[in-house]
């Protein structure tokens, strides 16, 4: 059963539903974000904004991914959204989601890691201390799967909604 939302596609010009169209272009708002505050903090040493800017994003990220889940368990056949593309027929599709996954599921268990031992190994103010290289590389490692999971996303949505 298609969603009230999906019975008319979303807001974009393809097949993809209303939450589809949104989470597909959030996405692009979230690599951006995330690349200024990465910057906030390794070019203009601004640490509390950095911190603020991830914590929000995180929280903002958990938010979208539950409303996600719930719209496409119980409202949207994404399945029949899909099946028009001519990918779907050959597993493309499918495997193109398997790939999104291996980076969309580990994704946030890391970030939530990476922001809950940052608030717990950084004084406040935020300032550079002995955990500061642990951190690095764990952030540096949420930040690709970010934007890993945006990428393969985006694979994702264009073979199952867009190519015709």
């Amino acid at each position: 059963m298609l969603s009230l939302f999906a019975q008319n596609y979303g807001f974009l010009p393809t097949r993809g539903s209303v939450m589809l169209d949104f989470v597909f272009l959030a996405m692009f708002g979230v690599i951006v974000i995330m690349g200024v505050s990465i910057a906030l903090v390794r070019f203009r040493r601004m640490y509390n904004l950095h911190k603020w800017v991830q914590i929000i994003l995180g929280v903002v990220l958990l938010l979208a991914v539950i409303a996600f889940e719930v719209d496409m368990r119980f409202f949207t056949n994404w399945r029949e959204l899909a099946e028009p593309s001519p990918y779907y027929a050959s597993g493309t599709v499918d495997t193109s989601l398997y790939i999104h996954l291996a980076f969309a599921i580990p994704t946030p268990l890391l970030w939530i890691y990476v922001i809950v031992m940052a608030i717990g190994k950084f004084p406040s103010p935020v300032m550079p201390n002995s955990y500061s290289n642990t951190h690095k590389f764990w952030a540096r490692l949420a930040a690709i799967g970010m934007t890993m999971t945006a990428v393969t996303g985006w694979v994702f949505y264009y073979l199952g909604f867009v190519a015709s």
